[in-house]
């Protein structure tokens, strides 16, 4: 009898087609890749998690905008053995693996990103500012714990931003919000923002632009993120704050120019 454990290591069939979508659009978003039963169960694990850990208790009105955006609890895989099972999915690395066109993928790390009722937008920013990594061979699943209509806040992309320069030096901000809205605009990349329904995940390169609206629901936005790189993932020197933090918290030992082979950053999947 299969497991929801099983589920989680089953292999996805991807079409040609989807693979060429993400690799041309920059992100892709895929229907019915876990089911409800199985986000039930991890949800509810990784949900009572981010209660224990979350340290952020400030009334919505004195947040700032990052702080507004979401509740961001990281390496959640690191604190439970059950929502460890979920990170270390198969089947989500394989797809990343092969939509990246890379033998296999890396940890990166994970977070989860509860936006609570009334939290606020998710400003223009692509993922990879953060990141001192080498190569583009990277990308983030996002995977609702619900139903996400539009009042919800859902990922929204900017359609093959993920080679678009102007602005891959703005962390989110009100200022990233505003210059890429407009540079987007301006550079005629199309919009694309729909609800999610239950079991649909989405897949988004580290470089692609992306953004979330405000949560004007009456329930918490739940979600969970796995970032994946390629196995062969090289280190490079940080050219930001941000990315000497992120080497110094997910990629501890790693030495610049080598693979980011740590205890962190383990292969998940590889064909």
């Amino acid at each position: 009898m299969k497991t929801l454990l099983d589920e989680l290591h089953l292999e996805y069939s991807l079409s040609q087609d989807q693979i060429n979508f993400f690799r041309e659009y920059g992100f892709i978003k895929l229907k019915k890749v876990l089911s409800p039963e199985l986000l039930e169960h991890y949800g509810k694990v990784i949900s009572e998690k981010v209660v224990e850990l979350n340290t952020m208790h400030l009334p919505m009105e004195e947040r700032s905008t990052y702080e507004k955006a979401f509740l961001q609890i990281m390496n959640l895989w690191r604190q439970d053995e059950i929502v460890k099972e979920f990170v270390f999915s198969k089947r989500l690395a394989r797809i990343a693996a092969e939509l990246l066109g890379t033998k296999g993928v890396r940890l990166y790390h994970d977070q989860a990103l509860y936006k609570e009722p009334s939290g606020g937008v998710t400003p223009w920013h692509a993922d990879q500012f953060y990141w001192p990594l080498e190569s583009p061979n990277t990308c983030t699943v996002w995977i609702p714990l619900q139903a996400t209509p539009l009042e919800m806040g859902p990922l929204a992309f900017s359609a093959k931003s993920q080679n678009f320069t102007f602005g891959r030096d703005m962390g989110i901000s009100d200022e990233s919000e505003a210059a890429l809205q407009k540079a987007l605009s301006e550079a005629n990349f199309e919009h694309f923002e729909e609800p999610f329904d239950l079991g649909e995940v989405s897949f988004h390169y580290g470089w692609t632009f992306h953004h979330a609206g405000a949560n004007t629901s009456s329930d918490a936005r739940r979600v969970m993120t796995i970032i994946y790189m390629d196995e062969e993932m090289r280190l490079k020197a940080p050219s930001n704050d941000s990315q000497q933090s992120d080497w110094d918290t997910w990629c501890p030992g790693a030495e610049v120019g080598e693979v980011v082979n740590t205890h962190l950053n383990p292969v998940i999947y590889t064909s």
